[in-house]
């Protein structure tokens, strides 16, 4: 069972770096003055059938290898009941952290306020340079997500019968690896932005996989179960994956949501797509 923890939400600044912790903006430090320390204020206890809009916790993750994962579920504000969730899958050298720093709370706050039906958020840390698959070294985040993570939201107020998945470049291409794995039946849609896609093992990033066959093993191209599930793909023009995006959706044979505009490889691209993206989770 993961121990919970209930914190503020914290609105981070348009120019905060997309790894920064929501930790370390904290300050609960006691007091050092002379004399026994004040006890710390305690919250108010929220309504009976409150469900909070802002949950987080960890769980020592044995398909990682025994880290400690941190994970974050957001909700729209006053909403109640079994929510669906969308699985939030950070980049590189990003945590779950970095991924609401993007503008969660607010995207979801305005998808219910147009009237789209409510759905959560649910980030989690899936490693600096994992891109969501099992390596070599035998940690997968991938079986963490599928394995561990699912049946832990189904304890906490979420209906898992099936969920939808969003990522950013690493986490982008495992949006889609891990959509496709969890297969049709079970995954909603996918939403990949900027995602980390090589046509071939040879052009990939170092250390993005362990070699030839751990490419092939875990491409997304010519993935069957993609063909049947509801697809948005986001990219700038000025992204260095933006040919291979083309080329991805492309080889789908079926149109697809979103598409390719003005940008780079950034947050500020990121941040500017997102209410759009969660608009298109929710329906």
């Amino acid at each position: 069972m993961p121990h919970l923890t209930r914190r503020r939400l914290l609105r981070f600044g348009a120019g905060a770096a997309l790894g920064t912790a929501l930790g370390s903006l904290l300050n609960d430090e006691p007091s050092h003055a002379a004399g026994p320390a004040a006890p710390p204020p305690r919250e108010p206890a929220p309504p009976a059938g409150a469900v909070p809009t802002y949950l987080t916790g960890s769980f020592v993750s044995a398909a990682r290898g025994g880290v400690s994962t941190s994970w974050i579920i957001a909700r729209p504000p006053d909403t109640t009941g079994n929510l669906r969730p969308v699985i939030a899958l950070h980049g590189m050298g990003g945590n779950a952290a970095a991924v609401m720093d993007l503008g969660v709370q607010d995207g979801l706050a305005q998808a219910v306020g147009a009237g789209r039906r409510p759905f959560a958020v649910v980030s989690v840390d899936g490693g600096d340079h994992s891109y969501w698959h099992r390596r070599a070294s035998g940690e997968d985040p991938g079986a963490m997500v599928l394995t561990e993570l699912l049946p832990m939201l189904a304890t906490n107020g979420l209906d898992i019968s099936r969920v939808a998945f969003i990522g950013w470049s690493m986490g982008g291409y495992g949006a889609l690896l891990l959509g496709a794995r969890l297969g049709p039946d079970r995954t909603a849609g996918i939403c990949a932005v900027s995602p980390a896609l090589w046509s071939s093992y040879w052009l990939a990033d170092p250390g993005a996989f362990d070699g030839p066959q751990d490419w092939a093993d875990n491409s997304v191209f010519d993935q069957p179960a993609l063909l049947s599930i509801p697809i948005r793909v986001d990219c700038g023009t000025s992204d260095r994956f933006y040919a291979a995006s083309r080329q991805f959706a492309a080889q789908l044979r079926k149109p697809v949501a979103g598409g390719f505009s003005p940008g780079d490889h950034d947050v500020s691209f990121w941040r500017r797509q997102l209410p759009d993206e969660l608009a298109w989770m929710a329906s």
